[in-house]
């Protein structure tokens, strides 16, 4: 029998399993009919834990089984497991991951935060043809690859049900998440993503550091710098100090213990 754990981190929602020894293939085919919300458990990734050389480190698929480097929020529901389940103990410890080591903040109860890394802005513009409209922004690397486009109300986005066209067609020939975002007042960002993938998912945690670093630029403001970033799922706080470093902070939730064996 082969359990897993279905949890979320501002409703971006992932299905874990333990694995420390890597014991357990599950092919692309399997991930992705897992993750289906028609047939499956339904989620957006897929998060298999396990240990490579003693350390702990985050084997992600998005929910169409393609591989991906990091996932924020998917990385502080892996803290939350590995610490409500007593693998763990709370505090500050590193999960690998396919965009190196990331070190967390993990307490008993409450809000986790995990440094990022460095947040950059790649040389051009990009421009995002969606809903009739064509919408300009940066490129920005996470370790994965974003296309931040802004504009002054988020309801003219539209429908996100495909993937967005973006220009240069050559742009991101590994495929791209998309952000869209409005800046608001008081420092608080409202946004919708569409992730490779995936597709448009209620929250995502790189995502969020991309737009923090494109907002400060789009803005003209100055690093160091915080902004509260508001994606439909809830509610998350970016930091980003004066070497480029970003930190993600939001909630981590585990909801329930699922098992996979008729979908493999």
């Amino acid at each position: 029998m082969v359990s897993a754990t279905y949890g979320h981190g501002t409703h971006n929602d992932f299905v874990l399993v333990f694995d420390p020894e890597n014991k357990i293939l599950f092919t692309p085919e399997q991930i992705k009919k897992i993750c289906d919300r028609k047939v499956g458990i339904g989620s957006d990734g897929f998060i298999k834990i396990i240990k490579v050389d003693g350390a702990w480190f985050m084997d992600y698929s998005n929910s169409d089984g393609s591989v991906a480097e990091m996932c924020g929020n998917g990385i502080r529901v892996m803290a939350r497991y590995l610490t409500d389940r007593g693998y763990q103990a709370s505090g500050i410890y590193a999960i690998n991951t396919r965009d190196g080591r990331k070190f967390l903040s993990v307490p008993d109860e409450g809000d986790i935060s995990v440094n990022m890394g460095k947040v950059t802005q790649v040389n051009g513009e990009v421009s995002v043809l969606q809903n009739s409209k064509t919408f300009v922004g940066l490129n920005i690397d996470v370790g994965n690859p974003h296309a931040v486009v802004f504009t002054d109300n988020l309801e003219t986005v539209g429908e996100l049900k495909k993937l967005p066209t973006v220009l240069p067609e050559n742009a991101y020939p590994e495929g791209v998440n998309i952000e869209f975002v409005e800046i608001v007042d008081n420092g608080e960002i409202r946004m919708r993503v569409f992730e490779r993938g995936v597709g448009e998912t209620q929250s995502c945690g790189t995502g969020t550091c991309a737009v923090a670093l494109a907002a400060t630029i789009k803005s003209k403001k100055t690093l160091p710098i915080k902004w509260v970033i508001n994606p439909p799922g809830g509610r998350l706080v970016v930091e980003i100090d004066g070497h480029s470093n970003a930190t993600l902070t939001g909630p981590a939730v585990l909801v329930k213990d699922v098992e996979l064996d008729k979908y493999l």
